[in-house]
């Protein structure tokens, strides 16, 4: 088992696929604030658990829900940004910056790209890592050492083409080279019990399967 951060307890659940997944499942149970993503807040119910705060545009809320739920609801009408990013300004406002991100992938690709994205924009402020059915993915802003073990599943994504990686302790081997396509660093497998990425600059997102 990949090690995660558990004490990511502020939970972000996010309007895609909800987990069903028995890890992610567990961060919602142990979280110490759950904060929904607009309508992510029915979902949470159907779930038998209760939100701290539901943040968004409102527009996938049941009247219901706003009635029974307005003291903790926060409508941020504007469009600038995703109901997801305005849930993560919120955690910085209020000194939560250790945030577990859920149900922010499925749906709709468009949207799964877009939050994915956002990670390492996030990571500039926070400490973040997203929970899928799958796996975990963590946004790196430098290079990193990882605890691992041996045969762990890894993808690597540069979002900057002028990026250069060089890859130790992983089975396929990357020198001191460009990713300057997404699935470059994909597939890649851990052969011992840690693995870094090293880059020059740039912003990474790194994919790790359960």
């Amino acid at each position: 088992m990949i090690p995660l951060i558990q004490n990511f307890r502020t939970i972000i659940l996010a309007n895609g696929n909800f987990p069903t997944h028995k890890i992610p499942l567990d961060f919602l149970h142990n979280a110490e604030q759950i904060i929904c993503c607009d309508g992510a807040a029915q979902n949470l119910l159907n779930a038998g658990l209760k939100p701290d705060f539901i943040i968004g545009d409102l527009d996938s809320v049941s009247e219901e829900i706003k009635n029974k739920f307005a003291p903790i609801i926060l409508h941020l009408a504007e469009q600038e940004t995703n109901d997801l990013t305005k849930a993560v300004h919120f955690c910085l406002e209020n000194h939560r910056t250790e945030i577990t991100i859920l149900g922010a992938t499925g749906k709709r690709e468009d949207h799964t790209l877009g939050n994915l994205s956002l990670l390492t924009d996030y990571a500039e402020k926070a400490n973040v890592q997203m929970l899928t059915d799958d796996g975990v993915f963590i946004p790196l802003l430098k290079t990193c050492a990882l605890e691992s073990y041996s045969g762990e599943q890894i993808s690597i994504f540069s979002l900057e083409p002028e990026t250069r990686f060089t890859f130790h302790n992983l089975v396929y081997p990357v020198d001191n080279r460009k990713l300057t396509s997404w699935w470059q660093g994909t597939l890649n497998e851990a052969e011992n019990n840690c693995f870094t990425i090293e880059f020059d600059k740039g912003k990474v997102l790194v994919f790790r399967q359960y």
